[in-house]
């Protein structure tokens, strides 16, 4: 690993993936591809600018508060319930 100062995404774990094709401007993706090589740089390991992209969209909402109060608000989803083996179900 180099000396230089850590990044904010550190090395990328193995991942499972689904393909997803964005638009972005010019000049995001000429910052993604320097922040690639400069990834690649810091960690030994050559990246794709594309690749990097699901870390920083995941790290981004990992500290996204609003987000995160947002989902710790949701109510978890309801399940139909089955009567218990030998009891009765109530009247409809």
């Amino acid at each position: 690993m180099s000396t230089t100062k850590k990044l904010r995404l550190g090395p990328l774990p193995k991942m499972e993936s689904t393909k997803l094709t964005f638009a972005c401007p010019a000049g995001l993706k000429a910052d993604l591809d320097r922040y690639a090589a400069l990834h690649a740089q810091t960690y030994g390991e050559a990246v794709d600018a594309a690749i990097l992209i699901p870390h920083m969209l995941e790290a981004f909402m990992a500290g996204d508060r609003g987000f995160r109060k947002g989902e710790r608000a949701k109510p978890p989803p309801s399940r139909p319930t089955a009567a218990a083996p030998g009891v009765d179900a109530p009247p409809r």
